[in-house]
């Protein structure tokens, strides 16, 4: 799979480069891959970790393993065990594929889950090769992780927070369907972007991304100086209603792509070229200097 097949171009492009989305998106699966290991080696065991050891075997801390999957090579940390009988099977010994399942797992950590639907999720990963009491356990120990993640505190203020949503194409009852998980990324003071969180939505709403940025406050989030999305009708209203201060701008690429609706396919290409000469201007007087040359054309 391409990273196209599943990332919002219009997205991307809000960033400085979509490997910075890329590099997140990584660091979720490889998050989310490290603690399905470690569930799996708990059922290996039979007990949990910081419990009564109830065999002979053992943890025998982590190893270093280089994967590959849709988005890139990544290196995972695989626990071990004293013997040497584990054999993971999301990522067996021999192999450093990980293949269909990336997407599911960044999915995982998006609000809008239940418990239930994670376990769901994780007999899809794994089929019928795992008991019931295993996906049990690796389901607890992923849970876990992804509750922690969802509700970390965030900063009390962020230049700019960026909101959209990105499509990912999973597996589910054995077919494979779209899900669009909806994220909110902020530049911190220190010039840093962080993603603030992943939300699972059905339909884009004003009320939907009420409850986004209602959950953002309840961590911490008092003010927003910049706001970047798209032209949602009710969006900027809902924006303001929960940070009086921000101020919305809408996006350039969604700006060039409504104002495209009204131009005939073989001339999009270039009116899209010189509507960006206009919107990414360095400032005014050169915006308005690209507007008049447009005007002429």
């Amino acid at each position: 799979m391409k990273k196209d097949d599943f990332l919002s171009d219009e997205f991307l492009k809000q960033f400085t480069t979509g490997q910075e989305l890329t590099n997140f998106l990584k660091q979720v699966q490889t998050r989310g891959i490290e603690k399905i290991l470690e569930g799996e080696l708990d059922a290996h065991l039979g007990y949990d970790k910081h419990s009564k050891a109830k065999t002979d075997n053992a943890r025998n801390g982590y190893g270093k393993k280089k994967i590959k999957t849709s988005l890139g090579e990544t290196e995972i940390l695989v626990p071990r065990d004293r013997k040497s009988t584990f054999n993971p099977l999301i990522v067996p010994k021999r192999g450093n594929m990980i293949d269909g399942v990336e997407n599911v797992i960044i999915s995982l950590y998006a609000k809008g889950m239940s418990n239930s639907d994670i376990e769901e999720q994780m007999r899809e990963i794994y089929g019928f090769n795992l008991s019931t009491t295993t996906i049990s356990r690796i389901t607890d120990k992923i849970t876990d992780d992804i509750m922690a993640w969802q509700n970390r505190p965030l900063e009390p203020v962020y230049l700019i927070v960026w909101m959209d949503g990105i499509v990912f194409k999973v597996r589910e009852n054995s077919k494979v369907i779209n899900k669009t998980i909806y994220i909110a990324v902020g530049l911190r003071q220190d010039g840093l972007k962080e993603v603030l969180g992943l939300w699972l939505g059905k339909n884009e709403s004003s009320s939907f991304w009420m409850s986004v940025l209602t959950d953002m406050k309840v961590r911490g989030l008092e003010d927003i100086l910049i706001t970047a999305t798209d032209n949602l009708n009710g969006f900027t209203d809902t924006i303001r209603s929960v940070f009086p201060e921000s101020r919305t701008q809408i996006c350039v690429v969604h700006q060039i792509r409504n104002a495209s609706r009204y131009v005939v396919w073989k001339d999009k290409r270039e009116f899209s070229k010189d509507q960006k000469a206009i919107y990414t201007a360095p400032n005014r007087q050169a915006a308005e200097a690209a507007l008049k040359d447009f005007d002429k054309k």
